[in-house]
């Protein structure tokens, strides 16, 4: 019996995930819908590898709860009944409920709201031309890279930093305070490849034995939010020991004097008070970074998420500075190379557009939508708010303060979404969202240095529409006008590349990716790092940081003047006796992928890892359901007995849906909305709490 066959074609793309890897694709596609993923090998980064969840992609967009036309909720705020509507009255209904919050309140009372879960330019910017031609309220993004970004560009005033493929030219790599393994496979296919060609060590600093401590040659497990002390105590040794680089650090550093005699009562044995670290094995580590010439510190996110995470990065990016590790290849300190692209986003965002508008903090939803007058900057309430590519409701901090506000039947909310999220289904208008395979965009690595294209490969499902034609037919209907409306997807990626002098967008789909990495000399800062005087700053100006930001947060003037341990975090005491991280699972990435079969069978259920002895004195056994509480609210979560942390810390990996967990309330109801100086952020891994049997 013969069947027709449809041909499989391979499109081209980029991950538009909220990971540094940006990673290029390799698509299968047949009769309209995508299939097989891979990496591409073309290019250097990606090398051929992805994460699995990426991999299973078809999964996730062929999935049968997708959403596929517009609704209207008929019930309570969050009791989840919706009807079908059709697009023009979803979008008529939108901007008669913003005009008439408007006429109340004032512009500033919309709040325009989004963030990664695209990461393309194009689609996840756009939004911003909207605030702006209307004069609503701005949205000051501070949930994720505040405090690793701030911390950074206080020593080298740049965030950017060597080739990360360099990674596989080391002698030495030192991934800190992340899980590449599970967050960022191709960190891991660098530094496997050094260990392979090169005899290359491998030194992982985390606050548990995650699947990339496994890994490691030198495993380094501390307490969290003791990171600083620990690159502090490493320096201490690099100094006594006779390994600091000091003819290097008079041509490039600040004031290399000052530190050292600073750094003098900062031992081993102090830090290992804090750390939890044997001193023995301090030293160890800082002999080996100091006796490797090629040792590239590869920083992650992971630790910057507490109170002290600024001071805590820009300690660990001195540490090549004293070793003069910055000159060699292989060598130096990488986080980001977010600064390399310079884009013009006159277009995408409308930034010819003047406004005086107040900027809102992001990571502050709950205060701002249950009225707090500080939060809200002294202006009117948010009584209405369009929300793309983000899940507050399960994903912000202060969880049970996000959903009071939410709850607010003064309150209208539009969602534009892929799934019935947690946030969706607390909406008054949901409109379902396309994914990447299904429009034009254009995507950069923050863990690497290309531009790639993502164009629209299938038809999107059902009635889908794109971030872009929602905010063109919203402007249509308020009346906002810039030629950025008039623009198509394609438009804007060709415009943004012309503008950067990068050709035009055909030349991009030829080439599906462009490598845009520095020279050498420019990315080791050999001709001296992005300051007047070209000297790395040991010693930080807090107080004029140059990650732009509206203003300065939290506890910044009394920041420290050098790199030390700063003692402003959450620490257990008698009430709340343990330290809770809530640390990326693998198998979801945020809360993207809890949807999917596949990755909710990997992860099976929320858990809790303790240690044993802390479980046995607390008469808790494998499995057990667990109470764990904060001062902000509590959980339920199962007990999973784990000796790969220090006593008195626990570890919860992912954000599962808050409707995951028995008794509906979710991990980030423990976690805290105060902002992280000195530029604001989400100390998400920086937390108290005690635990009991449910």
């Amino acid at each position: 019996m013969n069947k027709h066959i449809t041909p499989t074609r391979t499109g081209f793309s980029a991950c538009p995930h909220d990971c540094p890897s940006t990673c290029a694709l390799e698509i299968e596609v047949a009769d309209g819908r995508i299939g097989r993923v891979r990496g591409s090998r073309g290019n250097s980064f990606t090398a051929g590898v992805i994460c699995a969840k990426v991999a299973r992609y078809a999964e996730r967009a062929n999935h049968p709860d997708r959403l596929t036309q517009p609704l209207r909720r008929i019930g309570a705020k969050g009791e989840g009944r919706f009807a079908p509507i059709s697009w023009d009255e979803a979008l008529d209904e939108i901007a008669h409920q913003f005009r008439a919050a408007e006429q109340r309140h004032g512009p500033e009372t919309v709040w325009p709201y989004y963030y990664a879960g695209t990461m393309g330019l194009v689609m996840r910017d756009g939004i911003n031309r909207l605030t702006r031609a209307k004069g609503y309220s701005r949205f000051f993004s501070s949930i994720c890279v505040n405090p690793a970004w701030s911390g950074f560009l206080a020593g080298t005033g740049k965030l950017a930093g060597p080739d990360p493929r360099e990674m596989a030219k080391s002698d030495f790599v030192v991934i800190w305070g992340t899980n590449p393994v599970s967050t960022q496979i191709n960190v891991m296919t660098h530094t496997i490849r050094a260990r392979k060609e090169r005899g290359a060590k491998i030194a992982v600093v985390d606050v548990y034995r995650s699947p990339t401590m496994e890994q490691a040659d030198i495993p380094i497990l501390i307490r969290p939010g003791t990171d600083g002390a620990l690159a502090c105590a490493v320096m201490h040794v690099l100094f006594r020991d006779g390994l600091a680089d000091r003819a290097y650090l008079a041509a490039f550093a600040d004031d290399p004097a000052g530190l050292e005699a600073h750094l003098a009562t900062r031992t081993p044995e102090w830090a290992a008070d804090l750390t939890g670290l044997p001193a023995e094995e301090i030293a160890a580590f800082a002999h080996a970074i100091g006796r490797t010439k090629k040792t590239f510190i590869r920083a992650g996110y992971g630790f910057t998420r507490s109170r002290n995470g600024a001071v805590a990065m820009h300690a660990v990016s001195c540490i090549p500075t004293i070793t003069g590790a910055w000159q060699y290849e292989g060598g130096g300190a990488f986080h980001s190379n977010s600064a390399i692209y310079g884009w013009n986003k006159r277009m995408v965002e409308g930034l010819d557009l003047p406004t005086t508008a107040r900027e809102l903090d992001q990571s502050r939803i709950g205060a701002i939508l249950t009225g707090d007058a500080e939060a809200l900057l002294g202006g009117p309430p948010v009584t209405a708010m369009l929300i793309q590519n983000t899940n507050p409701v399960s994903v912000a901090p202060d969880q049970e303060t996000v959903r009071r506000g939410f709850a607010r039947d003064d309150l209208f909310v539009a969602v534009h979404e892929q799934f019935m999220t947690e946030t969706a289904a607390m909406a008054d208008i949901v409109l379902p969202a396309t994914m990447f395979t299904e429009h034009d965009d254009l995507y950069q690595g923050g863990g690497n240095q290309y531009v790639i294209l993502g164009p629209k490969l299938v038809e999107p499902p059902g009635e889908c529409r794109t971030n872009h034609e929602v905010i063109v037919a919203l402007a249509e209907r308020l009346g906002a006008s810039h030629p950025g409306f008039e623009m198509s997807p394609r438009a804007h990626v060709d415009w943004l590349l012309q503008a950067k002098g990068r050709g035009t967008v055909e030349e991009l789909e030829a080439n599906r990716f462009l490598d845009v990495q520095p020279d050498f000399d420019s990315a080791h800062y050999v001709k001296g790092f992005n300051w007047p005087d070209g000297k790395f700053r040991l010693r930080p100006d807090w107080a004029h940081s140059r990650y732009a930001s509206p203003g300065k947060f939290g506890p910044y003037r009394d920041m420290p003047q050098w790199p030390d341990h700063w003692a402003v975090t959450e620490e257990a005491n008698a009430e709340y006796p343990f330290r809770l991280v809530t640390a990326p699972a693998r198998s979801f990435l945020n809360s993207t992928f809890t949807e999917t079969e596949g990755s909710l069978a990997r992860e099976k259920r929320p858990e809790l890892l303790i240690h044993p002895e802390d479980a046995a004195g607390l008469g808790i056994g494998e499995g057990d359901l667990l109470d764990v509480a904060s001062a902000r609210g509590a959980v339920l979560l199962h007990a999973r007995l784990f000796d790969g942390l220090r006593r008195g810390v626990v570890v919860a990996e992912s954000i599962w849906p808050n409707r995951a967990h028995e008794g509906g309330r979710g991990i980030n109801s423990l976690t805290g909305a105060d902002p992280v100086a000195p530029v604001g952020g989400a100390a998400l891994h920086d937390n108290r709490v005690r635990i009991g049997r449910a």
